[in-house]
């Protein structure tokens, strides 16, 4: 009966150790929401950024799997190079370091007090009235949780330790290959190197011996390296093959770092003595550095190769011959992991659908101006597109709003909602010049050049709007609004002129009568569009009114 409550025990520990790293992890990001922007946007050419950002995002949530899942999607969406997306990865395997070091951590007495967190937060989180402060309990109560369910695997394998039968179970295993294999299953299996180096470190730390000591435990740390590669694998089925081969590259990566370390450590059978074990006095912290010493080793040896990873990788997985595009340009499933940085992705998909509305919209009124349909058919296959590519970014905002959304970005997605209308109606819009040109040329309609001039010039003012829009769009970046208003107003005030025109040379016979319908409609759209286009600045407005509520 003890075995069986030291059984459930360890369970429930991990467990709580899992649940305290997620509520950890998620919380820590949501604080550090616009950093991780910030960050994957500087994963430039510069190898030793790259690799900075992936250590310092997988620091942040606490998953390296994750991270390269993201990475993937990334390179899916055509937002990152493979160039960028390898020394990215190779960061993230330096940041993933940092869970075993707080696993390393009940060596230390401390830890018993270090539980007292859970309260803390949770009264943190219960008392508090601001999302922040509220937050910030979350992440003191995550961490007492992970510490709490170290105190639970510790406290179990205190009693198998004295078991003869499971310590045999463990030192029966001597063969390197089959410790690394056991290592890479168990990771596979779990999805979660985490959880593997947690267990391990809490058998090592209860005087366990896996195998016949010495270098055995480092082999099964090798094998998780391995088997984490599993997730982001899973993560490139169906993606383009740029993603298939950032998936490549982690593998290639961490199986190489693997297997370098497969020899130094049958060659130097006394690696841990000679190393760690003098230099550290517990256990559990010799695991969790040469953890850490492992990861960064193998980053500094492979770094000077990245182009022969991103070769390799070509070479494995080949281009196709008709690959078809995504289905849009920078949305990935793959990317809803971190909420922020899909939302930047979402803004960065509605750019890209309103430079097809507008451009659709330039194509459709020179058709009109010059009285030709003749690219009709280019301006129906833009709006399809824009339709199209709305539909699958409103079921990705859907999804993003059943993740860990901070408050902010729950009124962002709200925001951006309607935005997606203004820009459909934008597309609509070019559509029905489309039909004023028709309508012109059955009815044998003239213009004159000067009304020609003011629908372009009218043209123009829109376009020097929507360049105003685009920051606020992609940045959140309100320093144009003022710019913004007066170009609206502009736009109104050119279609009270236009029309007041049109009347007056009605009245004095100068135009036909016939042809009000279609300009007093032309020039209404037009004005329209102004609207739209200022509509969407409320993802400015509506943020910095709810701030200041």
């Amino acid at each position: 009966m003890e075995y069986v409550t030291a059984v459930i025990s360890l369970l429930a520990g991990l467990g709580t150790f899992l649940i305290g790293f997620k509520i950890l992890s998620e919380n820590i990001e949501k604080l550090a929401t616009s950093k991780l922007k910030q960050l994957f946007g500087k994963a430039s050419k510069n190898k030793l950024v790259g690799v900075g950002v992936g250590a310092a995002t997988t620091a942040i949530i606490q998953s390296s799997s994750v991270t390269t899942v993201m990475v993937v999607g990334f390179v899916n969406a055509g937002v990152m190079t493979l160039y960028q997306a390898t020394t990215v990865i190779m960061g993230a395997n330096i940041g993933t370091t940092i869970t075993a070091q707080i696993v390393s951590l009940q060596s230390f007495d401390f830890v018993s007090f270090a539980i007292i967190l859970t309260f803390i937060g949770s009264f943190m989180n219960l008392l508090a009235k601001n999302d922040r402060l509220k937050t910030i309990g979350y992440v003191f109560a995550g961490l007492g949780l992970v510490f709490l369910g170290m105190k639970f695997m510790s406290d179990s394998m205190k009693t198998f330790r004295d078991n003869d039968a499971f310590k045999h179970a463990f030192s029966v295993i001597h063969n390197p290959f089959l410790l690394l294999m056991i290592g890479l299953l168990i990771t596979a299996l779990l999805q979660s190197s985490a959880a593997v180096t947690t267990i391990l470190i809490s058998m090592v730390g209860a005087g366990i011996v896996v195998g016949n000591g010495g270098n055995s435990v480092l082999y099964i740390i090798l094998g998780t390296n391995i088997g984490t590669c599993v997730t982001a694998l899973f993560s490139s089925i169906g993606a383009s093959t740029n993603a298939k081969r950032a998936s490549i590259i982690h593998i290639l990566f961490n199986v190489f770092g693997a297997l370098l370390f497969m020899i130094v450590l049958l060659i130097w059978k006394d690696f841990m003595q000679d190393t760690f074990a003098k230099w550290f006095h517990h256990p559990e912290n010799q695991i969790a550095m040469f953890h850490t010493f492992f990861n960064i080793a193998c980053t500094l040896i492979f770094l000077p190769f990245t182009g022969a990873f991103v070769k390799l990788s070509q070479w494995i997985v080949k281009d196709k011959k008709k690959e078809q595009e995504p289905k849009s340009v920078y949305l990935d499933q793959r990317l809803l992991h971190n909420p922020s940085v899909a939302l930047q992705q979402v803004r960065k998909e509605m750019v890209h659908m309103c430079d097809i509305a507008m451009d659709a919209l330039g194509v459709a009124l020179q058709g009109f101006l010059i009285k030709s349909t003749e690219n009709e058919n280019k301006v129906f296959e833009s709006t399809n597109e824009v339709n199209n590519d709305c539909k699958q970014t409103i079921t990705y905002l859907v999804k993003l709003s059943t993740t860990n959304l901070s408050y902010k970005d729950e009124s962002t997605v709200s925001s951006l909602h309607d935005t997606l209308g203004d820009i459909i109606r934008i597309a609509e819009i070019s559509d029905n010049v489309v039909k004023y040109t028709h309508k012109s040329i059955e009815e044998d309609l003239h213009f004159s050049d000067q009304v020609k001039e003011a629908l372009q010039e009218m043209y123009h003012q829109i376009q020097a709007m929507y360049q105003l829009i685009v920051p606020i769009i992609l940045n959140n970046d309100g320093n144009t609004l003022s710019q913004v208003r007066e170009c609206e107003n502009r736009i109104d005030e050119m279609r009270k002129e236009m029309i007041a025109d049109h009347i007056k040379r009605l009245n004095e016979g100068l135009c036909q009568p016939q042809s009000s319908g279609v300009f007093i409609n032309l020039v209404s759209n037009l004005e329209r569009i102004g609207d739209h286009l200022n509509y969407m600045t409320q993802i400015v407005d509506t943020q910095m009114n709810r701030l200041n509520v």
